[in-house]
């Protein structure tokens, strides 16, 4: 009896001293884990105030989020540093030994490693952010989440690519800055690619008056001309400059209003067309066979 009310007491007074304490750090980390995401909140705010752009706001939530998550961490292993000297555990040789088994465990996790080396020099050299569309090898799709680790696309489908950085060895970065929409317009060889190029102008001036669009197309659009001579078609090469993301929107505008225009003045879209030829002799008798379809 005597063992148990001893032993009571004991645990009583570790409750009211080291107990107590070990609660209020734990306290304190939740309100500091809780206190780091508001402010990394507020100060990607404040940084999209001073400056309008985009760019500069995509930038400042990808740095947001992965300040905000390094913080977290040293706040974590500080306050289990703390806790264990607070248990009477000697943090000096379990640091070292940390350190030991740090070095060992290094060589095995190489990947690891790899992953957040090369995450962090495509953080520092703003190659990807959130809100950007890019092609990282055979994925492509919208950045969602950008750490030291790896990044996370979503496709037009929906899928999710989680995609570890030591693996990013190429980026192509779709919407930094500006895009462009290229256009390969095909029509019939019997057209006047002139008359064509000046539809076309028509047609940019009319969607860049547009209330819709007129905010999204940073300028007219680039025709390079006569570009191909395909099987049954001539090519006309062209481009328009837009704001990020917006390029392929306006595409399909420029696209369904080019066809509104090419059938109002009479300009043929070409499809693939077959002459088909008999067989001729050594004297060339045979002529070619055109077929004509019966009037009803």
């Amino acid at each position: 009896m005597d063992f148990i009310l001893k032993y009571l007491e004991n645990s009583g007074e570790w409750l009211m001293s080291t107990g107590l304490k070990i609660f209020l750090i734990v306290i304190v980390t939740m309100i500091l884990f809780k206190s780091t995401g508001i402010i990394s909140t507020r100060i990607a705010s404040l940084l999209k105030k001073k400056k309008f752009d985009d760019e500069y706001q995509k930038r400042a939530d990808t740095l947001g989020s992965v300040i905000g998550h390094l913080v977290n961490v040293l706040i974590l292993v500080f306050s289990f540093i703390t806790i264990l000297g607070q248990l009477g555990i000697e943090i000096g040789p379990l640091l070292a030994a940390a350190g030991i088994a740090g070095l060992a465990i290094g060589f095995g996790a190489q990947s690891l490693v790899k992953d957040v080396i090369n995450g962090f020099f495509i953080l520092l050299e703003d190659q990807i952010r959130v809100g950007d569309v890019v092609k990282i090898g055979d994925e492509s799709g919208l950045v969602e989440k950008v750490n030291l680790k790896m990044t996370i696309l979503r496709d037009l489908a929906g899928n999710v690519h989680y995609i570890p950085n030591g693996n990013i060895n190429v980026v192509t970065n779709m919407t930094k800055g500006y895009s462009h929409y290229v256009f390969d317009i095909g029509v019939a060889y019997r057209e006047d690619v002139n008359e064509v190029i000046k539809i076309i102008r028509q047609v940019d001036e009319e969607i860049r008056k547009d209330a819709d669009f007129r905010d999204d197309i940073l300028e007219p659009i680039e025709i390079f001309g006569l570009d191909k001579f395909a099987d049954s078609a001539l090519i006309i090469k062209a481009r328009i400059m837009t704001k990020p993301v917006k390029q392929w929107r306006v595409g399909r505008e420029y696209n369904r209003r080019f066809k509104i225009a090419f059938d109002k003045n009479n300009i043929e879209i070409p499809f693939p067309h077959v002459t088909l030829y008999m067989g001729q002799d050594k004297e060339g008798q045979a002529p070619p066979l055109f077929v004509k379809q019966k009037s009803s």
